[in-house]
């Protein structure tokens, strides 16, 4: 049900974005859809702010690390980048949902709801642009140790702020590098 609410998730920026793409070849490239899964990343963070109940129980989160070591990402090609990103985003994922199960606020919960569904987007937009995904990503359960690709939050509001780092940081970085959307730009 949720990749379906994914896909549609998806269609609905398209169709929003209306006649504007740049390309109906690759309109997955188009980092406008991007720019909306941000947008909407940060309202979360704005209603989290404005909850006053119901807005889950203090927990501790393994989320993945924002920052971009340029000279390490030189030397990594877009596979390598893919496989980073895509386990950023199971990381992600893992932590909204385990954040839905504490949150009963229902505008908190929509939000989430709808930012678990642009993970599962975004991740559609990666195996849509050919690169590599993960396999079998092992990835911390909540008592498990933080890796070197991973850091521990310790509230929601903090989890969606490095949402939001992460998908405008990373994953515009990995969407700019992709070779379908570099043939676009050329």
């Amino acid at each position: 049900m949720q990749t379906f609410t994914g896909l549609v998730s998806v269609l609905l920026v398209f169709l929003w974005l209306g006649g504007n793409l740049v390309s109906p070849l690759r309109p997955i490239c188009d980092l406008r859809v991007l720019d909306h899964f941000v947008r909407e990343a940060r309202d979360s963070e704005v209603i989290m702010r404005g909850c006053r109940g119901g807005c889950g129980a203090m927990k501790s989160y393994f989320v993945p690390l924002t920052s971009v070591d340029f000279a390490v990402l030189e030397h990594m090609d877009v596979n390598g980048q893919a496989v980073e990103v895509q386990t950023g985003l199971s990381l992600l994922d893992q932590a909204l949902n385990n954040a839905m199960k504490t949150v009963s606020n229902s505008p908190l919960a929509n939000a989430l709801d709808n930012n678990i569904s642009n993970i599962h987007s975004l991740g559609q937009i990666l195996h849509s642009l050919d690169l590599q995904q993960a396999r079998s990503t092992v990835l911390p359960d909540d008592s498990a140790p933080a890796s070197t690709q991973t850091q521990e939050v310790s509230s929601l509001p903090e989890l969606l702020q490095v949402q939001s780092s992460f998908l405008r940081g990373k994953v515009r970085l990995l969407l700019s590098a992709a070779p379908a959307c570099q043939r676009q730009n050329s």
